[in-house]
This record gives structure tokens, C-alpha cells and sequence, in this order.
């Protein structure tokens, strides 16, 4: 099931973001992960944090840990994108995809 963007990521960039719906995130656009447990208690896990980064945990590994551990103390997931990331990278990649397209023979 696709989905759109939070609002305060299509404010960030509107002309794209407002028309994207989305069904997976890769992980390398992750910025963090919120839990929120039925207790109301909130998690705020930064995947670029040291922690995460010199352990080498991908995304994956921590949700579903986290799942296993406290599934049924948990009563949601957000996932929050680095909208900077994708901004730049999607850029870049446009630019180079243009390029190619466009050079004279």
C-alpha cells in the first residue's frame, strides 16, 4: 500500500515531494526511527548515530529486534527521511541522467 508524505517533508520541497507516494524507504534515507509504545513512552532512534554506525545495524536489523523484543508493547512505528539526502541525491542524479541525454555527438 503506497503512501504519501508527511506534510512537513512536502513543505521541504513541494514541486516533488507533494506528488510522491511511497511503498518502501530505502535505508540509507533514514534519519531516525520513533516508536511509540502503549505506555505513551517515545523512542527516538538516530541511525547515523555512532552507536548504529560502528556496530554496522542496518535499519532492518533494529526494527525487527526491537519487534521481537517489545511487539507487544509497541503501538507505532514512524519512520522519519532525511529529506535533505533524497533532495541532494535526487539532484545529482537528474543532472547526470540529463547529461548523458543531452550530449552532443
Amino acid at each position: 500500500m503506497a503512501r504519501k508524505l508527511p506534510n512537513d517533508v512536502i513543505a521541504s520541497w513541494p514541486e516533488v515531494f507533494g506528488d510522491i507516494s511511497i511503498k518502501a524507504i530505502p535505508a540509507e534515507y533514514l534519519q531516525s526511527i520513533r516508536v511509540t509504545f502503549t505506555d505513551k513512552e517515545v523512542w527516538e532512534i538516530q541511525m547515523d548515530s555512532k552507536e548504529i554506525l560502528e556496530d554496522g545495524v542496518t535499519a532492518e536489523e533494529v526494527v525487527a529486534e526491537m519487534l521481537e523484543e517489545y511487539e507487544d508493547q509497541i503501538a507505532s512505528i514512524d519512520f522519519r527521511v532525511h529529506t535533505q539526502k533524497v533532495k541532494r541525491d535526487m539532484i545529482k542524479n537528474t543532472r547526470k541522467f540529463m547529461k548523458g541525454k543531452f550530449k552532443k555527438k
